[in-house]
């Protein structure tokens, strides 16, 4: 791709806002070196990058780079054995544990974002080197004690010293017997030696070294001689303790460069993913979309490099791309990415079969520019591995080159007017063109003799179309019309003007050429009527037959428009109702049943009712408690009672019979096959079971099943209740690709970590939470233990990145306070 021509698209633009997405430096120059991809599979892996970033962050929306930072001058650095600074090393743990993080959370989810798992593998998370730099150099900088026994050594014995020296100090300036030599009562330092402040008329009083005086020449500032040697241990000691800061700083260095490669490598990695998250922030902000690839003309070849992977990137993508031949471009609602989304007007730019030329017109500032520039820059960005600023279902081909000549690029340097300066671009562009290139060009022939101009763009673009050249050329040329509309391979299209408002309404129309306005406009602003009949007669009567018919067919093609806009409305009213009427007919029938069921209820237990009091007369009578004299019946009437009894329970079987049993919804019909959104309730037919939508694009639709997830194809569920307005609860993952998560034995709500390295403990707190989420604990209890806060600070570290945990917080009184981390897992209560 020549960057010349990208330049004039303004591509370098895109670039700069897709920078802006990423977190550190390293993406940002990945971002603004990205340029469009010449061969079909590297496109492809490009647009699966981007798309699995867009899946993974509707999944885990604060997933990052944490604190990684573009360390590789570090490591040329530590290359030449230059010691680097405390800081420095932080950086570079920082950046290794970010990394392990990222990277570790991607490949647990390596099924769904294959091609992230991929880039996530050549991550090195240079274990040794993490836990050394942990275990020599404090979260503040500093050298701990840990680094090193000699180190421990030196600076337990120089607080020892430096203790004894200030109780020496303290013990002379506090005497009663030199206090009144003294200006004040206390110790200070001059020239990194412990003073004493003697008023200077009482010099000599104490014997000691002058280091200093005041600026007034009242106070002198002594080193007693009693405390000379206690200073001068006190001075080896911190020369002694530097000394072994820098040996340790070096051989830090030095472990650095030894992974030096692995940590080039790891940096490599996080920017490429890195790259891949701005890509797909930067596509929620265009709401753009992933376009369809077909092959323009003859097979576009592969590089030797690529070729075995295309497979793979064709099938990783599925079914969001499609490979076909002769396919024409097709961008829908496709908007300019720098402009204004809000004031923006879509367009549709459908390039008809066996076109390969599309000839735009209309008036000035009309969008002629605007869409020549739409054109070739979702291309570009495309072909970079960019979502398109379009509606779904816009397709493009692979382009080998694109070109462009808009604006005006005269050159007062080099002596060329602006039609030389077109020229000279046409020139270079008809040198390098193909039958794999898009040429936009804009304005063509202008700039000199209009009988001329019209002529050689007439010529230019039969050279194109005999090249087979996919272009799109804006010109205010009448004859172009003609020409295009009378010869094959060659489209009209028109930006539209409304003459009522004398504004253009920026909307693309294809198949008709653009009218001539002048006669119209010239009316709208007052010129003489006269003045205007007399311009109209000097029109040939073909032209203006030919702009009467574009006027009817215009005015046709608007109605037509606008019926259909209100059949549509009508459609989308009627369904509207339709729908409201079905749940209110199933929420009429679900009160029904309701009420039935509720009433065969209170039957059945009325029916219970008078068969235990049956049961319980029965049972009188028969031990002779005279329950016939209850009922009136005497005792030579006892064998009636029996038959009493026994209709009287042929008659509560018979009326138990008559109730019925309890009747339960019907399976659900298929209701609604309009857009979905996240929250929605839905009937998922695969798994006949009704779910929540997750998202729904590119005809899939995820959606939450309880414990799991499943992606389903868009005609395998249908809508059942709408989201609420609020928002619907944010769930992790508890299952992928949708399969049941296996169930495992609890591996217990506690795991203690004391006296464990960092290292051993954070590989067994890995295994743990995974053990512990898959058997459904909703928290866990680390035992990590109080110490240094090295350990405690790495669990935590872990915790906050780690995607199956949601939150996490210290632990209580009572349970173990700061020595314990008690952390809330992400399971469905």
């Amino acid at each position: 791709m020549n960057p010349k021509h990208l330049n004039t698209l303004e591509f370098p633009k895109i670039l700069e806002r897709l920078a802006q997405h990423a977190d550190f430096s390293a993406s940002k120059e990945l971002a603004l070196a990205l340029a469009p991809a010449s061969y079909l599979s590297e496109a492809l892996e490009r647009q699966v990058e981007t798309s699995e970033a867009c899946r993974l962050l509707s999944i885990k929306p604060d997933v990052s780079i944490g604190g990684a930072r573009d360390v590789r001058p570090l490591l040329e650095q530590a290359a030449r054995s230059a010691a680097l600074f405390p800081a420095e090393f932080l950086d570079i743990r920082q950046t290794l544990v970010s990394a392990r993080d990222l990277g570790r959370n991607i490949t647990r989810l390596g099924d769904q974002f294959p091609r992230l798992a991929d880039i996530a593998g050549r991550i090195q998370e240079c274990p040794g080197l993490v836990q050394e730099i942990g275990r020599c150099i404090s979260d503040n900088g500093d050298v701990l004690e840990s680094a090193s026994p000699e180190l421990a050594r030196i600076r337990s014995e120089l607080g020892v010293v430096h203790q004894r020296l200030l109780d020496r100090l303290n013990k002379i300036v506090h005497s009663s017997q030199n206090s009144k030599y003294l200006q004040e009562t206390f110790v200070t330092q001059r020239q990194g030696r412990y003073v004493i402040p003697l008023r200077a008329e009482f010099k000599g009083r104490i014997q000691g070294i002058v280091h200093d005086q005041s600026a007034s020449g009242a106070t002198l500032f002594i080193e007693p001689l009693a405390t000379v040697e206690l200073n001068n241990r006190w001075r080896q000691l911190q020369l002694d303790e530097e000394e072994e800061v820098r040996r340790i700083l070096l051989a830090l260095t030095d472990l650095v460069a030894q992974e030096s490669g692995h940590i080039a490598w790891t940096v490599e990695a996080l920017a490429e993913l890195d790259l891949a998250l701005a890509k797909a922030k930067y596509a929620d902000e265009l709401d753009a979309v992933q376009p369809e690839w077909v092959q323009s003309g003859a097979d576009h070849e592969t590089s030797p490099a690529e070729s075995a992977s295309s497979q793979t990137a064709v099938d990783s993508t599925a079914p969001d791309v499609s490979l076909g031949q002769n396919k024409p471009i097709k961008l829908l609602a496709a908007r300019h990415p720098l402009l204004d989304p809000k004031t923006v007007v879509p367009i549709d730019v459908i390039l008809p079969p066996e076109t390969s030329i599309l000839v735009i017109t209309g008036p000035n500032t009309g969008g002629k520019t605007v869409t020549l520039k739409t054109v070739g820059l979702l291309a570009a960005m495309a072909q970079a591995g960019l979502h398109v600023p379009a509606a779904e279902g816009s397709t493009l081909p692979l382009f080998g080159g694109i070109y462009a000549d808009i604006g005006d690029e005269q050159s007062i340097e080099q002596s060329l007017s602006t039609f030389s300066s077109h020229l000279t671009n046409i020139v270079g562009i008809l040198a390098e063109c193909d039958a794999e290139s898009l040429v936009v060009l804009d304005e063509l022939g202008a700039g000199t003799d209009p009988a001329e101009g019209s002529a050689l763009a007439r010529a230019i673009l039969d050279h194109l179309r005999e090249r087979r050249v996919t272009a799109f050329v804006a010109t205010h040329f009448s004859e172009l019309k003609a020409y295009a509309h009378t010869t094959s391979g060659i489209t009209n299209a028109s930006v539209e003007f409304d003459a009522e408002t004398l504004a253009p309404t920026y909307r693309l129309a294809i198949g008709l050429p653009g009218r001539s306005n002048a006669f119209a406009i010239a009316h709208r602003l007052g010129l003489d009527g006269h003045i205007i009949d007399s311009a109209q007669s000097m029109v040939s009567p073909e032209a203006m037959q030919t702009e009467a018919m574009l006027r009817d067919i215009q005015a046709q093609l608007d109605s037509a428009a606008r019926e259909r806009a209100a059949a549509e409305a009508s459609r989308v009213q009627v369904e509207t109702r339709l729908e409201e009427l079905a749940q209110r007919l199933a929420q009429i029938e679900d009160e029904r049943r309701d009420i039935l069921n509720s009433a065969r209820a209170d039957a059945r237990r009325e029916i219970k009712e008078v068969r235990q009091e049956l049961r319980r007369l029965r049972d009188g009578w028969a031990l002779g408690r005279q329950p016939t004299q209850a009922l009136g019946v005497s005792a030579e009437g006892r064998p009636s009672l029996r038959e009493l009894e026994r209709e009287t329970q042929e008659a509560l079987t018979k009326l138990e019979t008559g109730i019925g049993v309890e009747e339960t919804p019907p399976p659900p019909e298929p209701k609604y096959r309009g857009s979905l959104q996240p929250g929605d309730q839905v009937w998922v037919e695969p798994y006949q079971a009704v779910g929540e939508v997750i998202s729904s694009q590119q005809g899939k639709v995820q959606v939450q099943l309880g414990r799991f997830r499943a992606s389903v194809k868009r005609n395998q569920v249908d809508l059942r209740q709408l989201a609420s307005k609020a928002e619907p609860q944010k769930k992790e993952e508890d299952e992928v690709a949708g399969f049941q998560m296996p169930a495992v034995e609890s591996p217990g709500f506690e795991l203690d970590l004391r006296g464990e390295t960092t290292e051993e403990a954070l590989h067994r707190l890995d295994r743990y939470l995974d053990d512990a989420y898959l058997a459904g604990l909703p928290w866990v209890r680390i035992i990590h233990g109080k110490g240094t806060g090295a350990l405690r600070a790495a669990v935590r570290d872990a915790l906050r990145a780690h995607p199956l945990v949601n939150s996490y917080e210290a632990g209580k009184e009572g349970e173990g306070g700061d020595g314990v981390t008690v952390a809330r897992l992400a399971v469905e209560e």
